[in-house]
């Protein structure tokens, strides 16, 4: 049957004179266009809402008074993140009403390059969520580490034509992005059109002015509600963000109003698997919404019809004729709780439970990226070269971090721990290319008190981040996360107490949810044993990314964030 031919059934069937292939009768219809909950039926033929009202259908299903709305849509996720590959995600979150993702694949592309979008692409077919993608833009994040590849405006053209890739994902380089890099503006200006997501953490005034003309016009970024605000004023999409490390939302939740909610999206970024497992995906940023005082059907909005608005996703997010089936029934408009799911009129998910196959393979040559180089003793031995030194401080609930400068610990002439003034060794090793470069730093705030924590997880060039308290430990945890092909992992001096072996890019698992979920608990346990932080390997992770204020670490060393620029660990 051609496309004429579908469309022509598809007339029959909203005109009355053909039964349509599904009925859902006896709901209450969540109208995102009009704000008001409708008592009316639903009839879907050939994957599309045909009308509201009364039909006949092939099949009919009673919805018994539970609220049928459009599918969630996730604005802004790093599939990475999850730990999880992009089957094993779709399983996961499809039973909680998502019905489709737009991703960034920055992570992976920054360990494979174009074939890690690739692969993401090939790994993401033929599941009851849809994903879209956007094309890195950051690949390395910045000049001042090093990654698996350097994409560049030419490369990421290569995929431009690809249905499921939207346009250009978070320029996080807002530095070159406002002071014209030619490189940054190469992509910029090759995605001219399309959707250009930014990444400009308190960014305001006349250098937002900047970074706006030169074409980024969304933001997840915001920490501060006059930010956000500013942001929103200048003509940006403020993507509200609720992960497992950022917690944005309550303090971001009053920006919107009827007035600006048109620009507004509730997103995750980054989630953890056992986030997804105890809380949920979009619904959980649902129910924490209209607890905090938000409209149900304003929620509702901001995680279906404006996502699908922002990235130009056609006739999806909203119940009406013509528009994709993609639906979700729910028990009430607080709980969000997903009874039926069903993606272009297909039922995938029902009580809980995905109906629809998951088993999209992920391609075998993101195996095997771990390329460390010979790891010794040598490794984290560095002579103190000043009295004083530049501390990272975590800052709770948030993956900035404070720059101070206090006395540099040391035994006997070399870098140490000092559990006293709860600093930690922090050294990030290149995985990549096998250079042997390493950056040395030291943190406050992990809550390592013995041992070491290791993770090949570490934004946005996944080096190989380790923490830890003494040099054997760390020794004993990075040997192990190299040795498993990527991972995390605790240790104590030569024992290994626990791992999550990451083996795709070292950044995702292959294994089901079920299995990932407990060895993350055995790894808690274990990270237990060194560390007093209830997500020490979240915080790691984000460590070494040095877009985000005030100071981190790469494998070149020091980043001063707000300078952009390599700073020296000692001072005199």
């Amino acid at each position: 049957m051609n496309e004429r031919e579908r469309l022509q059934g598809r007339l029959a069937a909203a005109r009355g004179e053909t039964p349509a292939d599904l009925v859902l009768a006896g709901g209450r219809v969540v109208n995102i266009f009009s704000g008001k909950v409708e008592d009316t039926d639903v009839a879907v033929h050939d994957g599309q809402v045909v009308g509201l009202g009364s039909y006949q259908g092939r099949e009919r299903v009673d919805l018994a008074g539970l609220f049928l709305c459009p599918g969630f849509i996730e604005g802004h996720l790093h599939v990475e993140s999850t730990l999880l590959a992009p089957a094993e995600l779709a399983r996961a979150v499809a039973p909680r009403g998502t019905s489709a993702i737009v991703a960034d694949p920055h992570e992976i592309a920054n360990v494979l390059g174009l074939m890690g979008i690739e692969a993401m692409l090939a790994a993401s077919k033929d599941l009851p969520v849809t994903y879209y993608f956007n094309a890195p833009s950051c690949v390395p994040a910045t000049p001042l580490e090093d990654s698996g590849a350097v994409l560049k405006a030419a490369d990421l053209l290569k995929l431009a034509g690809h249905p499921r890739l939207l346009g250009l994902a978070e320029v996080m380089n807002f530095p070159g992005a406002l002071d014209g890099d030619p490189g940054v503006l190469d992509k910029i200006m090759a995605f001219a059109g399309r959707p250009i997501d930014g990444h400009s953490p308190l960014l305001g005034g006349r250098r937002l002015n900047a970074y706006l003309v030169a074409g980024p016009d969304s933001d997840h970024e915001c920490l501060k509600l006059e930010e956000a605000a500013e942001k929103l004023s200048r003509g940006m999409w403020v993507m509200i963000r609720q992960g497992t490390s950022a917690h944005n939302l309550v303090d971001l939740l009053p920006l919107v109003t009827p007035l600006t909610e048109r620009r507004c999206l509730l997103v995750s970024d980054d989630r953890h698997p056992d986030t997804l497992a105890a809380d949920g995906h979009l619904d959980d940023l649902l129910r924490l919404a209209v607890a905090q005082g938000l409209d149900p059907v304003i929620a509702l909005r901001l995680v279906s019809l404006n996502p699908a608005r922002r990235f130009g996703l056609g006739r999806r997010g909203a119940i009406a004729p013509g528009w994709s089936a993609d639906l979700v029934a729910i028990e009430d408009l607080r709980g969000f709780k997903a009874r039926r799911v069903w993606q272009a009129g297909k039922l995938v998910a029902a009580d809980g439970r995905c109906l629809h196959p998951c088993a999209t393979p992920f391609p075998a040559g993101a195996r095997g990226t771990m390329h460390t180089g010979p790891l010794g003793p040598e490794t984290f031995r560095l002579p103190v070269a000043g009295p004083r030194a530049r501390i990272i401080e975590l800052e709770p609930g948030q993956i900035t971090t404070r720059s101070l400068l206090e006395d540099a610990p040391q035994v006997d002439g070399f870098l140490a721990a000092d559990s006293e003034r709860g600093l930690a060794r922090l050294s990030v090793i290149e995985r990549h290319q096998g250079t042997g470069r390493v950056g040395h730093g030291l943190v406050r705030g992990l809550g390592l008190f013995q041992g070491a924590l290791a993770s090949s997880v570490a934004h946005d060039s996944h080096n190989l981040a380790v923490a830890g308290m003494d040099g054997e430990s760390m020794l004993t945890a990075a040997r192990r996360v190299a040795a498993m092909g990527g991972g995390l992992c605790a240790a104590l001096r030569g024992e290994v107490l626990g791992e999550l072996p990451l083996p795709l890019a070292g950044l995702m698992s292959d294994q089901p949810l079920a299995r990932v979920l407990a060895q993350m608990e055995d790894l808690r346990r274990a990270a237990g044993r060194v560390c007093r932080s209830p997500e020490p390997f979240m915080a790691l992770s984000f460590l070494s990314l040095p877009v985000i204020p005030q100071l981190k670490l790469t494998d070149r060393g020091l980043v001063d964030v707000n300078a952009f620029q390599l700073v020296d660990l000692f001072v005199p």
